[in-house]
């Protein structure tokens, strides 16, 4: 397996007009969703073999979501039902197209509720990339299965990828995320952040500052995305920053999601030992094309692009 994405597939309650606050909405339609599921979509219509871990309810939802991965060629052996808790849900509305706001509906919800001892560890234990984000160190016992499968995932040499994915909803505060997310930075070799993402964890320090920051807590490589400004990039082998594509925006959910889909299957797929600006600046503008493409379609997964199509959008800017 290349990669392997654990955590959250929930049902998105995408809102029926963009401009309008959460309380203004006046209808919503439910879409599958959940950051690392949506990763591991796209990192398999890029071309990679993958699959997801985590927990649903055993409820229409949890099993709609299921046969969504299975369709979309995600191996789904990892997933697990939960008879007494509901499958998350999260309502987004949309004041602008870029700036998203979200409510989870996870009082617990079921992914909240994977175990270590429901893990796959045959399916861990041979994968090239393990990914997964903040939503997942939110409460027990999903904490533990996370650090459980890093440890299965280490043993074999995997690259461990962690998207900060900062919810705040999700948390009693700012405080608590803080720490739970830099306990597991130590623990990653990949790093990816927005910019708001950087501000929590290393205040107002300038964009290169802060991301040595990261990258001096263990990380092999932090990737920033800047939205409409592109991305950035810093390892210990150098830095830099891509620009954006510009394109006509439509639907801003889920763009880094397919970002990150984009740079996990460089690095699984031809090796990650190599980190430098010539090998780097390439792969994130790939990745940029890929979250360009996702936003010019409302929904995430139907947005996800094919690598046929990425290589087109190159070839046209």
């Amino acid at each position: 397996m290349d990669i392997v994405c654990l955590g959250e597939v929930l049902i998105d309650m995408f809102p029926a007009e963009v401009g309008r606050r959460l309380v203004e909405v006046t209808a919503f339609r439910p879409k599958p969703g959940g950051a690392p599921a949506n990763v591991a979509v796209a990192a398999q219509r890029l071309g990679a073999a993958t699959a997801f871990v985590g927990k649903v309810g055993e409820d229409i939802f949890g099993h709609f979501l299921a046969e969504v991965l299975r369709e979309q060629g995600v191996e789904t052996r990892g997933v697990r039902f939960d008879a007494k808790a509901r499958t998350t849900m999260a309502i987004i509305a949309q004041p602008d197209v870029n700036h998203p706001e979200y409510v989870f509906y996870r009082n617990p919800g079921a992914d909240t509720l994977l175990a270590p001892e429901e893990l796959d560890r045959d399916l861990l234990s041979g994968v090239k990339a393990l990914h997964f984000g903040s939503l997942s160190l939110t409460d027990e016992p999903v904490r533990s299965a996370t650090y459980e499968a890093i440890r299965i995932a280490r043993q074999g040499g995997a690259l461990v990828s962690f998207d900060v994915n900062y919810r705040p909803s999700l948390w009693s505060g700012p405080d608590e995320a803080r720490t739970q997310i830099e306990a597991m930075i130590p623990f990653a070799d990949l790093v990816k952040v927005n910019e708001g993402e950087l501000e929590l964890l290393e205040g107002g320090l300038p964009l290169s500052e802060a991301a040595a920051r990261l990258i001096a807590r263990g990380p092999r490589l932090c990737v920033v995305t800047l939205g409409a400004d592109g991305s950035y990039f810093q390892s210990n082998q150098g830095e830099g920053r891509v620009d954006p594509f510009r394109v006509e925006v439509r639907d801003a959910v889920g763009c880094g999601d397919a970002f990150m889909g984009a740079v996990l299957v460089q690095l699984a797929l031809h090796g990650w030992s190599d980190l430098s600006p010539a090998r780097m600046q390439p792969l994130l503008r790939y990745a940029n094309a890929v979250g360009a493409i996702t936003a010019q379609t409302v929904g995430v997964i139907p947005a996800l692009p094919t690598a046929a199509q990425v290589d087109a959008f190159l070839q046209a800017h």
